[in-house]
């Protein structure tokens, strides 16, 4: 599926959307959305008008080269959800700990066939 489908599933009709120049996101158009594009100069300058999201890519290219050597595109959407489960626990380190541990504790423990089974 590509950004633009994507998004086009997950945006409410008559949003504002905050975008960069890219035209994947003009079909959301159609569903009645407003956009704020911003753009600056070259597309090499848009790391300077979002900054955090290209520090969040950066962060998961990095992540995803250096510690798992690439990922497949069948088990892609699972490293993608370990990374945002560790995203959004940054800055509460303990949290995120409690949160493993009780995960940890109240299942059994998961073997290769039943995390693919369903697949």
């Amino acid at each position: 599926m590509s950004l633009g489908a994507s998004s086009n599933k997950s945006v409410a009709s008559s949003s504002l959307v905050h975008r960069d120049g890219w035209g994947g996101y003009r079909p959301l158009r159609n569903k009645g959305c407003d956009h704020n594009r911003q753009t600056q100069g070259r597309g090499t300058n848009a790391a300077k008008l979002f900054p955090p999201v290209h520090r969040v890519f950066s962060n998961l290219k990095t992540w995803l080269t250096g510690i798992h050597h690439g990922v497949g595109q069948q088990h892609l959407q699972h490293y993608l959800n370990e990374y945002m489960f560790r995203f959004n626990r940054r800055r509460t380190l303990m949290t995120a700990f409690q949160s493993l541990l009780g995960l940890a504790s109240r299942n059994p423990p998961t073997t290769y066939n039943m995390l693919y089974d369903g697949e």
